[in-house]
């Protein structure tokens, strides 16, 4: 008798040192993911957006963009594009690996450290022109390492054959269609990387200014939108929203032949025919609509809890705002002659479109990633969101009609649209903040 309860408390013992060493590889890799969402937070609010406010402020100044460096959009843009959305990719990333050699130890820290150093160099070589013939090269060296790290972390996931374990065969053959899409998105990230460095070298050593050529930087950013956002967005859609919504499962076939359409209008754009990757792009945002089944009825209550009632709305609204964007781009190629319907039309993809997808499915699934049980506050994440909402219909609105000469009262309405973006951000912020210094921990063994 006494024998067979030591043996039981053995077992408990050992049950127990195992839940201890997971939980606190759990914990660890949580307080990574906040790192990572902090430094995402950080370029988000300052180099990104009040960066943008500023410039905003001073283009309705002058009417237009006479008097505003180029350099100091492109900062706003690539702090907002690689400092915002591109650190919580590398963050949801790094936490959905499974512990490996290759993300174990100091990779994980030493991709930060340098992504982090990347981003703030090119904010101040763009910003404040701060050595930019050295800093800004640096900078663009840093972020592709960064990005290597990460992909050659990511690489190293394979399932544990070792272990005694096979893979069954359906998951040798084929990727499920919202990874690929992701990996697309992956892809262009890397290439959008890669052509920054490139060409900030040349810049370096030739250039008059660290500003993109004008017409180099309107291909460029049909990559950033459309290769690196819009597939991004559609890729895990495609793996959360019909749980989110309770809708059928995503049409993988239709999925699939968004991302072909997408792949081809990207590669169409920086090929400079714009009016065939307009139409291309446009039928890309329907189908990957369509396919991931946001608009159909659902079957089942929609899962709102943790978030504001509005959720399910919200997601309907953005990719609402996709499809547009889509359809502003075919306009702009027909009749835009001052940049205000493609300044539109990226606006309602990046803000109306990425930024909403963030702000809405963030408070659904961020708080679990960085080990807290609940959101801050339900009815704060419904203000951020309609502050966002209405600040982009005014500035997508707006723009076209400022930029175009079609009312001069529109350049007295676009610094309000700014002032309504700019407070959701802050509060989407400060949502974060107070739900990861207050929330309840989901460890709290550890914490």
């Amino acid at each position: 008798m006494t024998t067979t309860l030591l043996k039981n408390d053995g077992v408990h013992g050992g049950l127990a040192a195992e839940r201890t060493v997971l939980v606190a590889a759990e914990l660890g890799k949580s307080r990574l993911f906040r790192l990572w969402i902090a430094t995402g937070l950080f370029f988000m609010v300052l180099p990104g957006t009040i960066l943008g406010f500023t410039n905003l402020l001073l283009i309705t100044a002058h009417h237009g963009l006479n008097g505003l460096p180029p350099a100091w959009i492109q900062a706003h843009g690539h702090s907002q594009v690689f400092g915002w959305i591109g650190s919580f990719v590398l963050g949801i990333g790094f936490y959905s690996q499974p512990q490996t050699r290759a993300n174990r130890g100091r990779l994980p820290v030493v991709c930060w450290g340098l992504w982090a150093s990347g981003l703030t160099l090119h904010w101040l070589a763009g910003a404040y022109l701060w050595h930019w013939r050295v800093t800004l090269p640096l900078s663009g060296a840093l972020e592709l390492v960064a990005i290597l790290l990460f992909l050659y972390a990511a690489s190293q996931h394979k399932l544990p054959e070792r272990a005694g374990h096979q893979a069954p065969p359906e998951a040798k053959r084929s990727i499920e269609p919202w990874m690929q899409t992701v990996l697309v998105s992956n892809a262009a990230m890397l290439l959008a990387i890669a052509i920054n460095f490139a060409i900030e070298v040349r810049l370096a050593l030739a250039g008059l200014t660290p500003a993109l050529p004008h017409g180099f930087d309107q291909r460029y950013l049909v990559l950033l939108a459309w290769g690196f956002l819009a597939p991004l967005v559609w890729g895990f859609s495609a793996r959360w929203l019909p749980i989110f919504l309770g809708v059928r499962p995503v049409h993988g076939r239709l999925l699939q032949l968004a991302v072909i359409l997408d792949v081809v209008g990207v590669v169409l754009g920086m090929s400079a025919l714009t009016l065939p990757a307009a139409i291309t792009l446009a039928a890309a945002a329907i189908l990957a609509a369509i396919s991931i089944r946001v608009f159909s009825i659902p079957e089942r209550p929609a899962k709102t809890i943790g978030v504001h009632r509005s959720f399910p709305a919200f997601l309907r609204v953005a990719y609402a705002w996709s499809i547009l964007a889509s359809l502003l781009g075919i306009w702009a190629a027909i009749a835009d002659a001052h940049g205000g319907i493609w300044g539109g039309s990226r606006h309602a993809l990046t803000v109306g479109f990425a930024a909403m997808m963030v702000m809405t499915v963030g408070p659904r699934i961020l708080p679990h990633f960085a080990g807290v049980r609940a959101l801050w506050s339900r009815a704060l994440m419904f203000v951020t969101l309609a502050l966002l909402l209405a600040g982009c219909a005014l500035r997508v609105s707006m723009e076209p009609v400022a930029y175009e000469g079609m009312g001069h009262f529109a350049w007295r309405l676009l610094p309000i649209s700014g002032c309504l973006e700019l407070g959701a951000v802050l509060l989407f912020a400060l949502q974060l903040v107070m739900t990861f210094a207050r929330g309840r921990s989901i460890f709290p063994e550890l914490s």
